[in-house]
């Protein structure tokens, strides 16, 4: 197995764990009154993780544009919880969303020079 091979599963395993942390919020939030945003957030954050790695572990080329629409959902889900609901702090959030969409474009970046493809 080489270095690209080795990458590349650690990629979709770290996506599938967080595919799998994010989803065991939700049994949570359905027990009392959810907030429609946030379950949609979180909902759409653990399908994205987990099919992205999936994506990228059968080298699918659309891997790395889901890539992207989880950071897109991790940003959106953090501003949320900021500036509609006020459960954390403005700056905090707006850094946290920030560095999702930063880290999702580079590890999108590398998985589209590994498979060869471009985001459409």
């Amino acid at each position: 197995m080489n270095d690209r091979s080795t990458a590349l599963l650690l990629i979709a395993v770290a996506l599938a764990g967080y595919g799998l942390y994010i989803a065991a919020y939700v049994p949570a939030m359905l027990l009392g009154q959810p907030v429609p945003l946030l379950l949609i957030g979180f909902v759409l954050q653990a399908l994205c993780a987990l099919a992205a790695a999936v994506g990228v572990w059968r080298g699918q080329p659309w891997a790395a544009s889901v890539v992207v629409l989880l950071g897109v959902s991790i940003a959106a889900t953090w501003l949320i919880e900021a500036f509609v609901l006020g459960i954390v702090a403005y700056l905090y959030a707006l850094m946290i969303a920030v560095l999702a969409i930063a880290v999702a474009v580079v590890i999108a970046a590398y998985i589209n020079r590994r498979h060869g493809t471009r985001i459409a």
